[in-house]
This record gives C-alpha cells, structure tokens and sequence, in this order.
C-alpha cells in the first residue's frame, strides 16, 4: 500500500493554493522545511501521478492532479457521512474482498463500517460463482465493508442498493442510460460496463458483516481486454469518447450508495425495489435461467422484496428464483 507522506501533501496543499508557479524558495520558507527537501516531496507527488511543471526561474506549477484513485483525491469530492470517510489505497492487489476479509479479522465490524478499500489493478479479482473478474488499470475496483443493521432475509436490498446508485450515478455523471440486469450487473444498452458481488459472514439470523464488492470498467480501452470479451462489455470512456475524472465518478457512487443504504437500515424497502424496477433492463424481457437444479426460459415479470426475481414460465407457472444466472433472450 504506498501512501502519500504529510509533507508531501504540504506542498500539494500550497500548489493547488497557487495556480501560477510557486518558487521552491517560497515553499520551503511557509513549510519551515528546507529546499531539498521541497524537491524530495515534488518528486513522490511526481511519483503518485501529480503533473508538477518545474523551472529555475519560475518555480514549480501543478499542471493536473493525479488520476489515480487516491483517497486524498477522492476525499476532496466526498460528500458523505459514513461512507468512504476512511479509505485503504493499494496499487495492486489479488482482490478488494479478500484485503477486506484480512482487514475484517483483524479489528472490530462495526468500527470499520464504511470503510472503502481501493485498488488500481486487482490481479485475482473473483465474480459471482467465483469467475475470474479482469481487473486493469483505469476502471473502479473496490470493496466496501459494512456492518448492516438488516435482517438476514433482506441482505440482498444491499446489492440492489449498490445497483441502482451506480446506474444513477452513470446517468447523472454521464448521462448515459445505465440499466441493471438481474442479479447484480450493470448495461449500457446490450453491453456489461460493471457488476457486484455481496459476501457476507453471518450467523443464525444475525449478520455479522458484508463485503460489497464493486468493479466498473471506466477509462479502459475496450482493445485491451480479451478478444472473446470485447463484443460484450463497455466501458464510460468508451461511451462518452474520452477518459474522465474517476475520483469525481467514485465519490458520486458512495453518496448515491450511501443514501439508499440508509432507506435500506431504515427497513424502507419498497423504495429500493420500485426504483431498482424503473432501472431493470431485465424485467418484461424473455429470459433464460440456469440455477444449480434447472435450467428454464419464460419472462421475467417482477422482483419482490427479498431480491427474488418472478418468472412466468411458457405454461403459466410463476417460479420464484433466487439465484442463479439469467441470459436475455
């Protein structure tokens, strides 16, 4: 996990405070710290992304922030009050779940409730049913740990939560027509753009903890995934035809997540399912469904309250699925 020094973010502070160029002389003397040390701090803010101009005559200038995911960026457009409010940055990382589940066993739930865990590039990140989920550079991969006051059989409203913010925050960032495709992925037109995964550890009735996994494709080149993918998914630079600001698109997810996550503690869970409904892209659509008992086609006209999605079946029978892969026909 690299972390930026105090100092360092001293002498960003004093360069995002001056947008023309700040001599090296002047920075030293606010921060009482001497001018070599001044360039050492340049350097590791170089090092972490920061576009920093530099010229004997006129100084130093912060040209562009950095577009890595670091909390120190993030934290500058957050807006919540939970939520976020502690992040854990780490370049690379097997997967955000499994650092959560090694942050999670070393401390109490409910003091790290809405802690955010960030990577750049996860190099084993899972799906659902534990398929490989490509993770590079450029998109959103994170994991938020949570410890919900929600009954067991209502967990699953923390997924469809999760769901609707990310396709409001798409739409209101981007104004592109995010939808959500049962169980937990996310569409631009016929194309996956991200996706969730809800772990949690639970016991009886009692839920001790939830991870809530999120990944996003965002400023990835659709060319650099695998040649079978690319027909299939997107991503918001692809859509919109440049890169944008991940940090921004980021602290607009937490705050759209985390004001439904307060309907959802507050047991208001008709309001998460009628918005999730006006989202779907999946309901009054044919569907086929793969489950570990059966497979079947039929269309899908509903999901009620516990995440269940009701399928009217070709003889007219309603089947009540849980679980289990759902492919657009």
């Amino acid at each position: 996990m690299k972390r930026i020094s105090d100092s360092a973010f001293k002498v960003l502070d004093i360069l995002e405070r001056f947008p023309n160029s700040i001599s090296g002389e002047v920075i030293s003397n606010k921060l009482g710290i001497t001018r070599s040390a001044v360039w050492k701090n340049i350097k590791e803010l170089r090092l972490m992304g920061y576009d920093i101009q530099s010229s004997q005559k006129e100084g130093y200038r912060l040209v562009h922030s950095s577009s890595k995911l670091l909390p120190y960026e993030v934290h500058k457009k957050l807006h919540t009050e939970i939520i976020g409010k502690r992040i854990r940055y780490f370049e690379h990382t097997p997967s955000t779940n499994s650092m959560g589940k090694q942050i999670l066993s070393e401390g109490d739930p409910a003091k790290i409730h809405g802690t955010v865990i960030i990577a750049e590039e996860q190099t084993g990140g899972v799906g659902r049913l534990g398929r490989a989920w490509i993770s590079p550079s450029g998109g959103i991969w994170i994991t938020i740990l949570l410890k919900p006051k929600v009954p067991i059989d209502h967990v699953f409203m923390i997924t469809m939560a999760a769901s609707v913010a990310i396709a409001r925050a798409i739409r209101k960032e981007f104004g592109l027509g995010a939808l959500i495709k049962w169980p937990n992925d996310i569409f631009i037109g016929k194309k996956k753009i991200g996706g969730l995964l809800l772990e949690l550890s639970a016991e009886a009735d009692v839920v001790h903890y939830c991870l809530l996994g999120i990944g996003i494709d965002v400023n990835n080149p659709i060319k650099d995934f695998a040649a079978d993918l690319q027909r299939d998914i997107t991503s918001i630079s692809t859509e919109v035809g440049h890169d944008v600001d991940r940090a921004s698109f980021l602290a607009r997810i937490l705050k759209e997540f985390e004001n439904r996550f307060q309907l959802v503690e507050s047991g208001e869970y008709d309001a998460i399912t009628q918005e999730w409904k006006s989202l779907s892209a999946t309901l009054e659509n044919r569907v086929l469904i793969h489950t570990m008992k059966n497979s079947f086609e039929g269309e899908a006209i509903d999901i009620d309250e516990f995440g269940a999605l009701i399928v009217k079946k070709d003889t007219g029978k309603l089947e009540r699925v849980i679980a289990g892969d759902c492919i657009h026909r």
